[in-house]
């Protein structure tokens, strides 16, 4: 699959779509306007609000395998202005790259599924299966009534897919160069270990807890996870925050907050987590409380119908050899992995992200369009 005359239309959808202010939650018209296009060609959509955040569900076909390509409209906010060359919400070429706020991460890579989808259905309106899109505009944000709550939704109605490309942008140094087929999962704990505050010249009248605190820390941040596997890396815990004391130099305090993050794989659970700190504590004899915050499980897609059709395209379009990568943060793959099928991350150079000057390379969005239509080739005809 080359690009074509058709596929260079993602660049103009492209500028449409960042000239929309829509900082986290909003969305500022991008849904709307994806909804219109997707509209004259047959598809279904559906406005899945939830709370402030609007969410897209379209469709077409009514049966056969299903294949969703899902993505956010909602960007992070661009800082102080001074610090871009340009307006971030004014798309504005230089040098070859695309700079606007959501260039990257990841109004392109919407408007190439778009723009894919089009060209595809153009060639093949009797296609086999079902397309779907996701869109959210709650990625960026707490990530509650976005994807969670559409997929939730769907899953009431007995929906599942077989399919889904993620448009986040997954690429390293080159376009296609680096596909996501999972994530580690992510659990967040905070830790209090209690004692007893007093004066420092009076250390029997009181309890240490910093003192009780250093062994145990220690233990838990020496603790053996697992080995992780082909996909993953072994399960990591890191402390990214310890508290304690008044500020005065006098006194001994009272309690010890420790706040720690695992990013898991598939080797462990969440529960498997819990049991093995809680056993170090116990074992300790601190006195403690701790709570948990799973922000998601992780999930794989090992090698199969997706993930070929997907690096297929990328060799056909680009020539680069995909490597398959689990690592970086969370995604809302996450949630849409409760409903089953493969999913893979798919996108443009992530570099610039969430930078001030956040740009693309031009001729990188025709490409991606090409690509995600060689993947919707390859799997409905």
């Amino acid at each position: 699959m080359q690009t074509t005359k058709a596929h260079t239309d993602a660049i103009a959808l492209t500028k449409e779509l960042i000239e929309k202010q829509s900082v986290t939650p909003a969305d500022d018209g991008c849904q709307p306007l994806m909804a219109e296009r997707l509209s004259r060609i047959g598809f279904t959509c559906e406005s899945l609000p939830a709370e402030e955040v609007l969410n897209l569900w379209a469709t077409r076909g009514d049966e056969g395998p299903f294949l969703v390509f899902a993505g956010h409209t909602d960007v992070v906010p661009p800082g102080p202005l001074e610090y871009w060359d340009s307006d971030p919400f004014t798309p504005t070429e230089r040098d070859g790259f695309l700079f606007g706020r959501g260039a990257a991460d990841m109004k392109s890579s919407l408007a190439a599924m778009v723009v894919a989808t089009e060209s595809f259905i153009a060639k093949h309106p009797d296609h086999n299966g079902r397309i779907g899109f996701l869109i959210t505009a709650d990625e960026e944000g707490p990530a509650i009534y976005g994807t969670r709550h559409v997929v939730d939704t769907l899953m009431a109605r007995g929906e599942s897919i077989d399919w889904c490309v993620v448009g986040e942008p997954s690429s390293t140094s080159e376009l296609g160069d680096t596909i996501k087929n999972g994530r580690r999962g992510s659990i967040n704990a905070t830790l209090t270990i209690k004692g007893k505050q007093g004066h420092v010249a009076y250390p029997h009248l009181a309890d240490n807890p910093m003192h009780r605190a250093f062994e145990v820390l220690q233990r838990l941040s020496a603790l053996e996870w697992d080995q992780g596997n082909d996909f993953f890396d072994p399960t990591q815990l890191q402390f990214s925050n310890i508290q304690s004391g008044t500020g005065a130099t006098n006194v001994i305090p009272g309690e010890l907050t420790a706040i720690f993050n695992l990013r898991f794989s598939t080797e462990i659970t969440a529960d498997g987590i819990k049991e093995k700190c809680q056993a170090v504590l116990d074992d300790s004899g601190v006195d403690y409380e701790i709570d948990w915050q799973l922000s998601g499980n992780p999930f794989l897609t090992e090698p199969g119908e997706l993930v070929d059709a997907a690096t297929k395209s990328v060799s056909d379009v680009t020539g680069v050899d995909t490597v398959l990568s689990t690592g970086g943060g969370t995604s809302d793959g996450r949630f849409i992995a409760k409903m089953g099928g493969q999913i893979i991350e798919l996108g443009v150079i992530n570099e610039s992200i969430h930078q001030r000057n956040e740009h693309v390379l031009i001729s990188d969005i025709p490409k991606l369009a090409a690509i995600y239509e060689g993947i919707l080739t390859r799997l409905l005809t």
